[in-house]
């Protein structure tokens, strides 16, 4: 009886990306260092109990900005000049684009692979992003969480992309910075990789290719 092999991965033409820490660099620490004054231990708790990660991903799922903003004033109206100036500055929570990612974007392009984007993004602040980055221009299309109701890591949202990109997961890569992105990803049948730096996912689509 010949020894079992595992099949190998289908060819990939075509690659899915994550934007905000593979491609862009954001943070709403650069906005908010500059209103503590290096103090941060009152930044600290300003990010973690009165506009927390966890209220940022609501607007990420759909809610819309001016509702989120009114929320988090209600619950903490001492804060509140603080609060406004998460949208009104909100641009200067992006420092710039993820050094060398960009690079590998632009080499995929330049091969002619079908580019898409998957992200986690507000629908009210999507368009800073589409001010600032070019190259967000080279995709063929980009899926915004905000806009359509779905937040990764829940699986509809991969299988949304599926149909509006006409994905085929198999022939597609997933580049996404959390490991409970790309899991679920690859239940649904993508090829991934949890991107650490753009030296690491460059030599994973270099081995990738080779095969």
């Amino acid at each position: 009886m010949p020894i079992a092999t595992n099949p190998a991965p289908a060819p990939i033409d075509t690659f899915l990306f994550d934007l905000g820490g593979v491609l862009i660099d954001w943070s709403p620490r650069y906005l908010f260092a500059r209103h503590f004054a290096g103090n941060e231990a009152a930044l600290d708790h300003f990010l973690t109990h009165v506009c927390p990660p966890e209220w940022n991903l609501t607007m990420d799922a759909g809610k819309p900005a001016h509702v989120g903003l009114a929320e988090r004033i209600a619950a903490h109206p001492e804060h509140e000049g603080l609060i406004r100036r998460w949208f009104d500055e909100w641009p200067a929570m992006m420092s710039g684009a993820v050094p060398g990612t960009v690079d590998i974007l632009r080499q995929l392009r330049e091969r002619g692979f079908r580019l898409y984007a998957l992200t986690n993004w507000s629908a009210d602040t999507f368009h800073h992003a589409q001010a600032k980055f070019e190259f967000l221009n080279w995709f063929e299309d980009i899926v915004v969480s905000g806009r359509i109701g779905l937040i990764k890591p829940d699986a509809a949202i991969f299988r949304h992309a599926i149909e509006q990109c006409r994905l085929e997961p198999a022939r597609t890569l997933f580049i996404d910075d959390s490991a409970k992105n790309t899991d679920a990803a690859a239940t649904v049948g993508f090829q991934v990789h949890h991107f650490t730096g753009a030296d690491k996912l460059r030599e994973h689509i270099a081995a990738l290719l080779a095969t």
